[in-house]
C-alpha cells in the first residue's frame, strides 16, 4: 500500500513536469493564421473535399480560388457556390503534371495567403495486376503534381507584402498513414507527402508559412463512389475500419487545422490512434497533443497492432475461402 501511494506522489510530481517541459521544446510555436480577406487557392477545387473547402472558405470571408482540369465543372462549381455564399470564385483550369502551365496560373492569380494542395487520383487494385503506367499516373498526379504546384506559389508566397501568417496544406490520405490492401500506388504517393511536409515545414518556417498535413478517412466523393464500383473486395473490408466521413466534415476538420497551424490534421479516431502511432518526429506545436503522444504510445501501438491483426485474419479468411 505504501509502494502505491508513494508511485502515485512520483506521478504527480512528474507529469506536471513533463507537460513543462513539452510547453517548452515543441516546434514550431503555436500560430493562428486568419482566413478572412485573404486569398485561399484550393486545387481539386471542382467537387468533393475541394468543392467543400470553397464553400467554406467562401462562407467565412476568404477570397477563393479553385483549381480543376475541367471547364465545364469549374463553370457549375462557381455557381454552386454563388448561389450557397453570394460569393464568386476566381477558377483557373490545368494539369497539376504540367509546371508551365501551373508556373502561368500562379502568375495571373492574386498573391496566395493559404494554398490548399486537395488534387488526387486513385485507382485501387493489386500490384500485381496494376499496369506501370497506372502507377507513374498516380504517383505524378498525386506526390510529383503537389511539388509542381508547391514550386509554382511559393516564390511569390516567400515574397508576399500580407506578412501575416501564411499556410500550405497538403491533403493526404489515412492511406498515407498506413498501407492498405491494393493501395500500394496510392499509398506511395500519399506517404511521400510526408517526407514533403516535413522537410518543407523546416524550409520555409522562416518565411512564417506553416505546412498542415490532412489525414482523412475514405470520404463521401464522386471519386469515392466510382472507385467502390472496380477497387478489390478485401479494400473495402480493411478501409472499413476507419468509418467514412462526408465531404464537408473533412472539410470543416482541414480549415480548423490550416488556421490552428497544425501540422497533423485528424479527422476522426482512427486518425488519432494513426497520428499517434506514426507521428515519429514530425512537428507537433499543441503540448498538450505532445503530451498524449508520449504517456499513450504504447497502448495506442497496442491497439494498431489489434488493427493489423484483424486485417491479416480477413486476408487469410479471403483466400482460404477462394481456394474453395
Amino acid at each position: 500500500m505504501a509502494a502505491l501511494s508513494f508511485l502515485s506522489l512520483v506521478a504527480l510530481l512528474l507529469l506536471p513536469a513533463l507537460l513543462l517541459l513539452l510547453s517548452i521544446i515543441v516546434r514550431p510555436r503555436p500560430v493562428r493564421i486568419p482566413l478572412k480577406n485573404r486569398h485561399v487557392f484550393i486545387t481539386g477545387g471542382s467537387s468533393g473535399i475541394g468543392l467543400a473547402l470553397a464553400h467554406r472558405a467562401a462562407a467565412e470571408g476568404a477570397r477563393v480560388s479553385i483549381l480543376a482540369r475541367s471547364q465545364d465543372k469549374l463553370k457549375e462549381a462557381r455557381e454552386a457556390i454563388r448561389l450557397a455564399t453570394g460569393i464568386d470564385v476566381a477558377t483557373f483550369s490545368a494539369d497539376v503534371r504540367d509546371f508551365d502551365a501551373l508556373r502561368q496560373v500562379a502568375k495571373e492569380a492574386e498573391p496566395v495567403d493559404v494554398l490548399v494542395v486537395n488534387h488526387g487520383v486513385f485507382v485501387a487494385e493489386e500490384l500485381a495486376k496494376q499496369e506501370l503506367e497506372v502507377v507513374r499516373f498516380i504517383i505524378d498526379v498525386n506526390l510529383i503534381g503537389s511539388f509542381n504546384m508547391i514550386k509554382a506559389f511559393l516564390p511569390a508566397m516567400k515574397a508576399r507584402t500580407d506578412r501575416r501568417p501564411a499556410s500550405i496544406a497538403l491533403m493526404s490520405s489515412q492511406a498515407g498513414q498506413v498501407g492498405i490492401y491494393g493501395y500500394a500506388a496510392y499509398s506511395a504517393s500519399k506517404f511521400g507527402l510526408q517526407g514533403l511536409a516535413e522537410a518543407l515545414q523546416q524550409e520555409i518556417i522562416a518565411d512564417d508559412i506553416h505546412v498542415s498535413l490532412v489525414f482523412p478517412p475514405d470520404t463521401d466523393t464522386p471519386g469515392l463512389v466510382e472507385e467502390n464500383k472496380r477497387r478489390p473486395p478485401l479494400t473495402s473490408i480493411i478501409a472499413a475500419s476507419s468509418s467514412a466521413m462526408k465531404a464537408d466534415e473533412v472539410a470543416e476538420k482541414t480549415l480548423n487545422g490550416i488556421k490552428s497551424g497544425s501540422f497533423i490534421v485528424i479527422c476522426n479516431f482512427v486518425g488519432y490512434l494513426l497520428a499517434i502511432s506514426t507521428g515519429g518526429i514530425s512537428p507537433q506545436r499543441s503540448y498538450v497533443m505532445a503530451f498524449v503522444e508520449v504517456v499513450s504510445a504504447g497502448i495506442v501501438r497496442l491497439a494498431c497492432l489489434f488493427f493489423q491483426w484483424s486485417w491479416y485474419s480477413s486476408i487469410e479468411n479471403w483466400h482460404s475461402q477462394s481456394k474453395q
